[in-house]
């Protein structure tokens, strides 16, 4: 049975021409880039070419890089680092209910030290409106962080937009792009962020690896203490495989971004149209229009979203669902939830994630393989869901 991979919002394969990149720095390669010798001089002309590389990618310097641990530490040490650095300026913060738990429980933390957080509602659609922030915004409000395409439903926020609000009174904007990397514009300039993170997992790159660029002039202070790496933001021993990996694969997908967000558009748009014209009681998730080229996210009434992944991938179908199946409390995602779905109807989603290796041959096998689980669920299911509980979606 050959496996068919929907799941590249999880994680992406690393490219072969990222593995060949990295190889050398498993081995040969292998000094500290802190040592003054010629291994260590080795290693750090290689960190220092990849810093040069990402931030020509993104439009930035080399001097507003930062590489980090991946997306979830990125984000940590952007909300929390600037936030602790300029608390004398206000302890207000403004972000919004859907976004990744990497902002959320960053923003938890520091309302556990004093801070203010508002999170903003999104419309059914999961958009924040640019009227909302302005009027969340406050005196003492230092920074704005909204990501730029949610991981669940693909919902792309209108960031430039939203920066600009920001901007306007003078409030630093961050945005976790690390789903919009190869599929994106991420020029920090285009998009006004004076902070952005990245991560290498999304973009055929190695895991546990990412940045976030910091506008020079910003203040932070960091959040992983010990030999000041990283200009004193980030300290420990520097990833060199991982950062070589992750500057490889950015600059490859960045490169390729137009022509394959092309290709997943209309392979997405397939998925979408046979799914909801094929499976009754089937709904798309998200903005119609302004989302990510390779998300599908469905309710499926009267199926339970763990039961459907767990036979999808006994057909060889790897796909993901926003409940959350490892947790005790069993709740729901919290993004599905935000954009109004009931709890009950939130528990049915599947999240479909296209990427290089799909094709149109396997998404009709896909969506095969779904109607047939979902009709042989549904057969035993307790649940019954009107469709009136869907109205206006």
């Amino acid at each position: 049975m050959k496996t068919i991979y929907m799941d590249h919002a999880a994680t992406t394969p690393t490219r072969q021409e990222v593995v060949k990149a990295m190889e050398p720095f498993w081995g040969d390669k292998f000094g500290n880039p802190g040592s003054l010798h010629s291994k260590g001089m080795e290693a750090r002309e290689a960190m220092d070419s990849a810093r040069e590389k990402v931030a020509k990618v993104i439009g930035a310097s080399a001097g507003e890089i930062i590489f980090t641990g991946g997306g979830t530490e990125s984000c940590n040490l952007a909300i929390k680092g600037f936030a602790r650095a300029n608390s004398g300026k206000g302890k207000h913060i403004i972000t919004q209910q859907t976004e990744h738990h990497a902002v959320l429980d960053s923003c938890i933390a520091l309302e556990r030290e004093g801070f203010e957080v508002t999170y903003l509602p999104v419309d059914k659609h999961g958009v924040v409106s640019a009227e909302r922030l302005r009027s969340a915004i406050r005196p003492e409000t230092i920074l704005v962080s909204i990501m730029y395409a949610n991981n669940e439903i693909g919902t792309i926020q209108p960031i430039t937009e939203l920066a600009r609000v920001a901007r306007e009174r003078n409030i630093m904007f961050h945005t976790d792009a690390c789903q919009a990397g190869g599929l994106l514009e991420i020029d920090v300039k285009k998009l006004g962020a004076d902070m952005m993170t990245l991560n290498g997992s999304k973009i055929y790159g190695p895991k546990g690896v990412g940045m976030l660029y910091v506008r020079k002039g910003l203040k932070l202070e960091p959040v992983i203490h010990g030999g000041g790496q990283e200009n004193g933001m980030r300290s420990g021993t520097e990833n060199v495989p991982g950062i070589v990996g992750f500057s490889t694969a950015l600059e490859l997908a960045q490169k390729e971004r137009v022509q394959e967000a092309k290709r997943l558009t209309g392979l997405r748009d397939l998925l979408v149209d046979r799914v909801l014209k094929e499976i009754p009681k089937a709904y798309l998730n998200g903005h119609p229009t302004q989302r990510l080229p390779n998300n599908a996210n469905f309710i499926l009434l009267d199926v339970e979203g763990e039961s459907l992944v767990l036979l999808l991938s006994e057909k060889g179908i790897c796909s993901s669902t926003g409940s959350a199946c490892t947790s005790r409390s069993l709740e729901p995602s919290h993004v599905l939830t935000s954009i109004g779905l009931p709890k009950e109807v939130a528990h049915g989603s599947l999240r479909l994630t296209l990427g290089k290796s799909n094709d149109q041959g396997q998404v009709e096998t896909a969506v095969q393989e779904i109607k047939e689980v979902v009709s042989e669920l549904r057969k035993i299911s307790p649940i019954r869901m009107k469709e009136s509980i869907m109205r206006g979606r």
